[in-house]
């Protein structure tokens, strides 16, 4: 999807930080807004700077760990707007760094239910209504460089949420019809307020980073990137896997006979024969 004038983009985490920097760039492209968090008086906030702007916008309280609010949200976005067009699943949580044997379950299980139910929910409640809609759409789900490498030490948990993201969205990419695009954003450190304010003024600035990931939008990219250096990160993980299999497991003639998308693909085909 190139051009957004009048297209409605539903933000989650739409009230600060990455999430409103992108609800300014969709604005300035001419999208019709609906931001949701869980905090109205920064939703009032942000509707009013996107308003004062001249972009059309709209807020909604919602608990992306909660299946049916988001059912809410949607059914807030089609009321409001007889329409969405895109859902940017943006909404996420870091804890505290600390030891992956310190740290404890419940914190696991919040993250978790935040930075990957959350997207789960996202993608799955307007994925639906974008097949029934039938019209060109877009998800976008919030990943991070965590998604391609671990970048956070001490901070497992974070990492394990991305790297989820990234699976969701790469089947959800496979899985969705040409008419609905799908793409991973994936933000290197970039100044939110999810962590320490002493920390989060070392990263990128927001609106220099959603200009670069704009673009990327725009032009239908899958993976949305920033960050030159996390190639290095990238680069190292690869030869190590490369490494280990020409190590252990050498490419050799008829080497497909195990590949597990050939043998499913002629499983289902012996189904349908059937």
């Amino acid at each position: 999807m190139k051009d957004f004038r009048n297209k409605v983009v539903v933000i989650t985490g739409g009230a600060t930080g990455i999430g409103f920097s992108l609800a300014q760039r969709f604005g300035e492209e001419g999208a019709k807004l609906v931001l949701a968090a869980r905090r109205e008086d920064r939703l009032q906030e942000a509707v009013s700077k996107l308003s004062e702007a001249n972009v059309e916008a709209r807020y909604f309280m919602c608990d992306v760990t909660k299946r049916q609010e988001v059912e809410a949200l949607a059914d807030f976005a089609w009321e409001a707007f007889g329409r969405a067009d895109v859902i940017v699943n943006n909404a996420g949580m870091m804890l505290h760094q600390r030891s992956m044997v310190d740290t404890p379950l419940e914190d696991v299980q919040r993250i978790f239910n935040v930075n990957v139910l959350g997207v789960w929910n996202g993608s799955t409640v307007f994925g639906k209504r974008f097949l029934e809609q039938g019209t060109e759409a877009a998800i976008y789900n919030v990943g991070s460089e965590n998604s391609l490498f671990n970048g956070v030490p001490m901070g497992a948990a974070y990492v394990m949420t991305k790297h989820s993201v990234l699976a969701i969205t790469e089947a959800l990419h496979e899985e969705m019809p040409d008419h609905v695009r799908v793409g991973l954003i994936c933000p290197g450190f970039v100044r939110s307020e999810l962590g320490p304010s002493e920390a989060m003024a070392m990263g990128m600035d927001t609106d220099k980073y959603t200009a670069l990931a704009m673009q990327q939008i725009k032009n239908n990219e899958f993976f949305i990137v920033s960050h030159a250096y996390n190639m290095e990160r990238i680069n190292t993980r690869h030869q190590e896997i490369s490494t280990a299999f020409e190590r252990y497991a050498p490419r050799y003639d008829g080497d497909d006979e195990f590949d597990v998308r050939s043998l499913f693909q002629k499983m289902a085909q012996a189904v349908e024969h059937n």
